[in-house]
């Protein structure tokens, strides 16, 4: 189960509402240093700017490859553990904004995870410590430490004690 916060809004869609929600000029913010990183090819230039301009909690030697789209609104809802990866083209998003409310979640992702390329992590996950998301993986809920999952749906593929199975063949 996703753990997000709830706002109801009147009249128009909840996207209608979003600068009552969020300021501007801290939306244009973000939306500039996201792009700078996505192309930045110095990891720890990319996380120096997502620690020191958007107040993202990243571990140390965290690796956010080439193209990752970062939640423009709500980036310090993202915290991401040490020595972690997350794939090309992945994107982390912290807010839903639906016709007759917008949500916000935190996203949790533990030490050692790989995300693949081409994911998706929606708010209010947790990414256990150790786990392994397969690229193109719509991650719509919390993915047990050292599991490997997949899919959309998302599902578990292996869990930790498979994993280990494995690996000691």
């Amino acid at each position: 189960m996703r753990r997000t916060t709830r706002y109801k809004v009147e009249g128009a869609n909840s996207l209608w509402h979003v600068y009552k929600t969020v300021p501007f000029f801290k939306v244009v913010k973000n939306f500039i240093v996201i792009e700078i990183a996505r192309y930045m090819p110095f990891l720890k230039a990319k996380n120096w700017l997502y620690r020191t301009f958007l107040r993202m909690d990243i571990g140390e030697q965290t690796s956010f490859a080439l193209m990752v789209m970062l939640d423009i609104m709500f980036p310090e809802k993202i915290k991401v553990g040490k020595n972690a990866v997350i794939g090309y083209n992945s994107t982390l998003l912290a807010h839903e904004y639906l016709i007759d409310e917008y949500r916000l979640g935190d996203i949790i992702i533990g030490d050692e995870v790989m995300i693949g390329a081409n994911c998706t992590v929606l708010p209010g996950v947790s990414i256990g410590r150790r786990a392994i998301v397969s690229a193109g993986t719509l991650v719509h809920k919390d993915v047990p430490e050292g599991a490997f999952v997949g899919g959309n749906p998302m599902s578990i593929i292996y869990t930790k004690e498979e994993m280990e199975a494995r690996q000691n063949r």
